[in-house]
C-alpha cells in the first residue's frame, strides 16, 4: 500500500540469519543430548488453502499469530477478542481436520534432505540474495537509509547505540534478535518456535474442563495429544512462550510509560477482529503452522511447504487488504 520494502527486506536477512544458524544444529540432529527436528510439512492443497485464508485473517483480525500475543500485552482488548476466536478457530481445525487429509499433496520436502545441507543453505541464500536485488530495484527507497520510515514502521538500520537501547528498536535489529532466539528455541526445546499449537491446546483444555470428551476426537485421542492434555499447558513449551511473549510485550509498554487498555471503537472494527481470529485459528492448523512456524520456521529448516505457504499467505493478504474498508479499518 505504501511501497515501502523494508519490512520485507528486515524478513529476507531474518530468513536468511535463521537459515545459516539451523542448518548446523539440525544436521547434528542432537544439541548438548537433546533431540533437534525441523519444522518440516506436507506440500499441497490443504497448506496452500490454509495459508491464502491465514493471509486474509491477518488483515481482518489486525495481526499475526505472535502480533496478536504482543498487542494483547500491550493493551489492546480488541486484539484479546481475536485470541480467544483464534484459540476456538484452531481448536475447530483440529476437530475437523479429518476433511481436510485426503487433498492432494506431495509428502514433507526438505531441501537439505535432497540437496544436503550445505547445497540447501547455498540454494535458499541465493534466494534471498535475489528477492533482496530485486526488492531494491522496485523499491528504491527501502535501501535509502536516510529515507524517513512510516510512523509505524521502525527504520531498517539502527541510528545509534541510543536507539538500540532505549528503541523503537530498528527492523534490522528486530530481525537480528528473532533468528537468533529461534535458533535457541530449536536448541531448548528440539524444534523452531510455534504459536498455533499453544492456541489450539488452551482451547482443548478448556473443553475438557467442560465436559468434552478428547477420546471422542481422532486428533486428540492420540498418545501425544492426550500426553500434552494431560501434562497441562504450563509444561507445553508452545504454550508457556505464548504466555512469555504477552509479558514481555507487558514489560515493555510499561517500562515504556504505552500500556494503556484500547477498544476497537466501532462494531465493524470488532467484527473484523472476531472474524480474522476464527480465520487465523482455522486456517493456520490447516497449513502446518501460522507465520511462525509455518513460514519462519519451515524456510529456516529448509522445508519446501514454508515457500508454498508464503506464496499463498500473499495472495490471502492481497485479497484482506481490500477487505478492509468493508469493515471500517484504515490501510
Amino acid at each position: 500500500m505504501h511501497r515501502d520494502a523494508r519490512g520485507a527486506i528486515a524478513q529476507i536477512i531474518m530468513l536468511a540469519i535463521a537459515t545459516v544458524l539451523f542448518a548446523p544444529t539440525l544436521a547434528a540432529g542432537t544439541v548438548f543430548g537433546q533431540s533437534v527436528r525441523g519444522a518440516v510439512a506436507p506440500v499441497g492443497v490443504q497448506g496452500a488453502i490454509g495459508a491464502f485464508l491465514f493471509g486474509i485473517g491477518m488483515q481482518l483480525g489486525g495481526a499475526c499469530g505472535c502480533g496478536t500475543l504482543y498487542t494483547v500485552g500491550s493493551g489492546s482488548l480488541t486484539l484479546l477478542m481475536t485470541l480467544v476466536t483464534f484459540c476456538i478457530g484452531a481448536f475447530a481445525a483440529s476437530l475437523t481436520r479429518q476433511l481436510w487429509v485426503n487433498l492432494p499433496a506431495l509428502p514433507a520436502i526438505s531441501l537439505a534432505d535432497n540437496l544436503g545441507w550445505f547445497w540447501a543453505v547455498v540454494l535458499q541464500l541465493t534466494i534471498f540474495a535475489a528477492l533482496f536485488v530485486a526488492l531494491g530495484r522496485i523499491f528504491p527507497s527501502a535501501k535509502a537509509l536516510s529515507s524517513p520510515p512510516l510512523p509505524s514502521s521502525p527504520p531498517l538500520f539502527p541510528s545509534s547505540l541510543t536507539q538500540l537501547i532505549y528503541g523503537p528498536w530498528s527492523l534490522l535489529t528486530g530481525a537480528i534478535a528473532l533468528s537468533l532466539l529461534n535458533w535457541l528455541t530449536l536448541i531448548l526445546s528440539g524444534q523452531p518456535w510455534r504459536i498455533t499449537w499453544g492456541f489450539a491446546l488452551w482451547a482443548a483444555e478448556i473443553a475438557s474442563f467442560l465436559g468434552w470428551d478428547s477420546t471422542s476426537s481422532p486428533f486428540w485421542k492420540t498418545a501425544n495429544a492426550q500426553a500434552a492434555l494431560t501434562n497441562g499447558v504450563f509444561a507445553d513449551v508452545s504454550s508457556v512462550m505464548n504466555g512469555g511473549i504477552v509479558l514481555g510485550a507487558l514489560l515493555a509498554a510499561g517500562l515504556a510509560g504505552r500500556w494503556v487498555p484500547t477498544f476497537g471503537p466501532s462494531k465493524q472494527i470488532i467484527a473484523a477482529a472476531i472474524l480474522g481470529g476464527l480465520l487465523m485459528g482455522y486456517s493456520a492448523f490447516l497449513a502446518y503452522g501460522c507465520n511462525v512456524s509455518g513460514f519462519f520456521g519451515a524456510i529456516a529448516s529448509t522445508s519446501l511447504h514454508g515457500w508454498l505457504w508464503i506464496v499463498a499467505a500473499l495472495l490471502g493478504t492481497a485479497i484482506g487488504v481490500r477487505l478492509r474498508p468493508l469493515f471500517r479499518l484504515p490501510n
